[in-house]
């Protein structure tokens, strides 16, 4: 805590913003360590939280009440160090009201929102969101003027690459409505959305290949109008283009970057591949539509006691609904490249992970199964069928 400021004297300011700025710091590293954290314990291993104090408190609204009260007093401090007459005891006042409530508590909510009753997805959010009001409230805290004088412009403002105090405190707001949000939304809310998010993205996969795919068949139909005109003279026109002293390197490398086609003769059978693919990805993306509407939609209200089973599942589930859009981006990359080896190995790691993450959520949340049950095994099965 920041020593006690008599007055309103430009020293007692200056050590108030200099303590305040290192405590934020200090839940900043914290806030940090637990939004990103690869070493998560896993699921499996998750005993449940006999904390009486954590399970009393509400960590949502506790950080949307710490944001609110955060933004408010950014606010106050924001216009104090940009107007004429400059106090220094308003500014004190609005730090030590600062360090008193709101920076602790925001960094506390963090800390009752326990992976077993509130899951380890919804607890990382929750950091990360608190990490960015923190991180941009310091950035304001050190922007305090020290010498007795309001702001400069370019300060205020912003200048080579500073962005000003009137634009972080704009971030600053930003921050906090995300993490005020968050109670809106709600464990199952937030879980909605990063699901859809993750589709979405599939989503973009599917188009992607789908377009190459496009493309690659009116290749083939204009070699079919071309063919008449013979190979050789094909080979002798790349050849001509070759000898071109006149073709820059930037259009070489441009040519290299571009997507290979499909041969006409596909001897690896990459279209048959790639029909597999597409098939199964729309498949993929019908699974996630069905996650949300059977499983995150209907889940039971959380945290709640006995929760651990349910976030142990859901914590389980969601790193492989993450990562499989950038699998199959990697999927899409390796036809592109027509690498069959690589294609099937992405495939198969693909394919695999979807097979797992149905079968994990194939039960409903009470009883033994239920209609997505039943779609469940049929994805299961047509998502191991290559064709």
């Amino acid at each position: 805590m920041p020593p006690n400021a008599t007055g309103g004297s430009l020293d007692s300011l200056k050590s108030l913003v200099q303590s305040t700025a290192s405590l934020i710091a200090q839940f900043e590293n914290d806030l940090h360590s637990v939004a990103f954290d690869k070493d998560l314990p896993d699921p499996s291993t998750l005993t449940p939280a006999h904390d009486d104090n954590i399970a009393s408190v509400d960590a949502l609204s506790l950080a949307h009440d710490s944001a609110s009260l955060v933004k408010a007093h950014t606010t106050k401090l924001s216009l104090l160090i940009i107007n004429e007459p400059f106090t220094p005891s308003a500014i004190t006042t609005v730090l030590r009201e600062l360090v008193a409530g709101p920076i602790p508590a925001i960094a506390s909510a963090v800390h009752h929102c326990a992976a077993d009753t509130h899951t380890a997805v919804a607890r990382q959010d929750l950091a990360w969101r608190c990490y960015r009001v923190l991180k941009e409230l310091r950035v304001l805290v050190e922007a305090v003027p020290l010498d007795g004088k309001i702001l400069s412009d370019s300060r205020k403002n912003g200048a080579k690459g500073d962005k000003g105090s009137i634009v972080t405190t704009g971030v600053i707001w930003a921050a906090c409505d995300d993490v005020i949000l968050l109670k809106k939304l709600g464990i199952a809310g937030l879980l909605v959305k990063k699901a859809e998010e993750y589709r979405d993205t599939l989503q973009d996969v599917l188009e992607e290949l789908k377009e190459w795919s496009e493309e690659a068949d009116e290749e083939d139909e204009d070699e079919d109008e071309e063919e008449d005109e013979g190979e050789d003279e094909s080979v002798q026109h790349i050849t001509d283009q070759l000898q071109n002293a006149n073709i820059s390197a930037q259009q070489m490398i441009d040519d290299l970057m571009t997507p290979q086609h499909i041969p006409r003769n596909d001897p690896d059978k990459i279209r048959e591949r790639l029909d597999s693919c597409l098939r199964r990805l729309r498949l993929t993306t019908l699974l996630y539509s069905a996650i949300v509407k059977r499983r995150v939609k209907t889940l039971p209200p959380l945290p709640r006691e006995q929760a651990l089973p349910i976030t142990r599942r859901l914590d389980e589930v969601y790193p492989i609904l993450k990562r499989l859009p950038h699998r199959f981006g990697e999927v899409a990359c390796a036809f592109y490249e027509l690498d069959t080896s690589a294609i099937d190995q992405a495939m198969d790691s693909c394919f695999f992970d979807a097979f797992t993450a149905a079968e994990m959520l194939k039960q409903p949340w009470t009883g033994t199964e239920d209609s997505f049950t039943e779609w469940a095994d049929k994805f299961q099965t047509s998502i191991k069928k290559p064709d």
